[in-house]
């Protein structure tokens, strides 16, 4: 498993230690004296040259013994392999692939590790039991020296995988507009709605028990509705395909709050909750003095709490706001007032 490591103490190790070849822009062969190093004590570490890839400096570090951060669990047993982020510039995200020469001078594939990591400015990562001591020097060690192969891949694009916004909506959407999969229809004022029962009782508890439960529409191919006029039940299913407002502003030209007050009633009939917020949100932004009564009496009948208060606090402000002017031009005007103390 690949760690993060705190910095470790480093000692200078003498130039003939290791032996650091770029292979290309990627690929680093790290060559290590074992002989030499292997008496070292924990957290002494054996660090290659630094070398660029991907635009960014990296190095190798290895722990003869480990790192004295994880000294309790391997207790100097195992070598550590780390890769060390050297430039101080930015973060990168890069893969890390580590393994180790065989006698045959041949990666060996039981000892490949690899690793995805977002290295941020000097920072190090890697493997804390890379391989075992007594592993190492009985299977890889060849005239005293081993030799680490390490594969650097920086990511150069750190954006990451675009994924396009959901289309769910217009896929839905279009079950509207097209007759085969419906399996229920709905006459409003003699026109037809074709439509799919699955959706419907998905998105409304009401038409869920109207069209699954006991009642006689659950076994209706054509079911009538009363009260509903046929622009305003196309609007709402519109909201159910879609999730979205279905009044455009072609729709409603004029900005009727009409239009709007029967798609709430429709909304809160269903049990539209998202809906009949859309309608309330839409009427707010439409009160003034000369709507604001019928829109709070609107919110009363169908239990719209938040438009309802509003439209309290709107009346509330305004009278206040009128008495102050009032009492403003009173004060102004010394004969206004002095009418106003006649009287």
């Amino acid at each position: 498993m690949a760690l993060s490591k705190e910095e470790s103490t480093r000692i200078a190790v003498p130039p003939a230690s290791t032996t650091t070849t770029a292979v290309d822009s990627a690929s680093v062969h790290f060559k290590v004296n074992y002989e030499q190093v292997k008496h070292l004590a924990i957290d002494e570490v054996v660090s290659s040259e630094v070398v660029s890839v991907g635009q960014h400096l990296w190095r190798i570090d290895c722990y003869p013994r480990g790192p004295v951060l994880y000294s309790q669990e391997h207790k100097g047993n195992y070598v550590s392999i780390f890769l060390k982020h050297m430039s101080d510039s930015k973060s990168v995200r890069a893969s890390f692939v580590a393994f180790i020469k065989d006698r045959d001078d041949q990666p060996s594939e039981t000892r490949v590790r690899t690793y995805l990591h977002e290295f941020t400015i000097m920072d190090d990562w890697g493997w804390h039991r890379f391989v075992e001591r007594t592993v190492l020097e009985e299977d890889y060690v060849i005239q005293g020296h081993v030799t680490f192969v390490c594969t650097i891949m920086v990511m150069r694009d750190a954006t990451p995988v675009t994924v396009p916004p959901s289309d769910i909506r217009n896929h839905i959407g279009c079950l509207l507009d097209q007759a085969y999969g419906t399996d229920v229809s709905f006459t409003v004022d003699g026109e037809t709605f074709p439509v799919n029962r699955a959706i419907l009782a998905a998105r409304s508890p009401v038409f869920k028990a109207e069209l699954f439960g006991s009642m006689a529409e659950a076994t209706m191919a054509s079911i009538t509705l009363l009260d509903i006029t046929p622009s305003t039940f196309k609007y709402l299913l519109l909201f159910i395909y879609t999730d979205e407002f279905p009044i455009t502003t072609e729709d409603n030209p004029s900005n009727s709050n009409e239009v709007l007050f029967d798609l709430l009633a429709a909304a809160d009939r269903y049990a539209l909750d998202r809906l009949k917020l859309m309608c309330a949100q839409k009427l707010w932004d439409n009160v003034s003095m000369d709507t604001v009564k019928d829109i709070q009496a609107c919110a009363d009948m169908y239990n719209c709490l938040q438009l309802k208060n509003k439209c309290v606090d709107f009346i509330a402000k305004e009278k206040k706001a009128k008495k102050s002017l009032v009492s403003k031009t009173i004060r102004r005007s010394p004969r206004l007032h002095q009418a106003k103390a006649q009287i």
